[in-house]
């Protein structure tokens, strides 16, 4: 019995190593997502939006680090990177506090906060455990009307983070109007005065309707209609307003 119980343990400290190499890491068991402002996955979980699966499990938009995608990348919660669904719009000023809800809390590294690929805030917890609420003053800086912040919560024990897209109106911009409305006025020789230069400042990743005004590299564009990712000067789709 003894020979037996000594080549059973002497098995034992050689397939243990082995196991711990060759199994695969785990997902971080933390999950979480920002409520206020109502996230899209938040207005999903309401019922605002009709989204299919991520209405159950808003908490779960969990996907490798270092991702621009609302979705964070899974395929099943694609809804939330389409910008052509009626997101609601939460009006903001130049600064607004955004806030999770961890349903289950997580050694976290980071916290981030993207306009397109702009970074307008990071919050460093250096490997802290969180509360199950957490809340960030974001500064905006010099972006205004319609934008979509995209705000990342990275977990310090994995390769993994937490995604989450936030549609707002900073300081009452808007970007609205219809085909025909929202424009600065001026035509080609941007007539506007002052007005044309109160544009908000162009921003990869937002969505512009029919009629929204832009200001980029000195000039102000008016969309003629709908678009994303499409530079303006370089894109048939922007209206030239002139010199801003």
């Amino acid at each position: 019995m003894d020979m037996k119980r000594r080549a059973s343990l002497a098995v034992g400290a050689l397939v243990a190593p082995l196991l711990a190499i060759t199994l695969p890491a785990g997902t971080a068991n933390a999950h979480g997502w920002v409520t206020d402002p109502g996230s899209r996955q938040d207005q999903c979980a309401q019922g605002v939006v009709d989204c299919g699966q991520i209405k159950y499990e808003p908490q779960s938009v969990e996907g490798p680090k270092g991702l621009r995608s609302c979705s964070g990348g899974n395929a099943q919660f694609a809804d939330l990177d389409d910008d052509r669904k009626a997101w609601r719009v939460t009006p903001v000023g130049g600064s607004h506090t955004f806030t999770w809800k961890l349903t289950a809390r997580h050694a976290t590294d980071t916290w981030q906060y993207f306009v397109g690929d702009r970074k307008i805030a990071e919050f460093n917890d250096r490997g802290a455990q969180p509360p199950a609420q957490v809340s960030h003053q974001v500064d905006f800086g010099d972006l205004k009307g319609r934008q979509k912040v995209l705000a990342v919560w990275n977990v310090a024990d994995t390769n993994n983070a937490f995604y989450a897209c936030i549609d707002v109106d900073i300081a009452g911009g808007g970007n609205g109007g219809g085909d025909n409305g929202g424009g600065n006025g001026g035509g080609n020789n941007g007539g506007g005065g002052s007005d044309s230069c109160a544009a908000p400042v162009w921003s990869t990743g937002t969505v512009y309707h029919g009629g929204d005004t832009v200001t980029h590299d000195g000039r102000t564009y008016r969309a003629k209609w709908w678009t994303t990712n499409e530079r303006p000067g370089s894109a048939d789709v922007w209206e030239d307003l002139g010199a801003c």
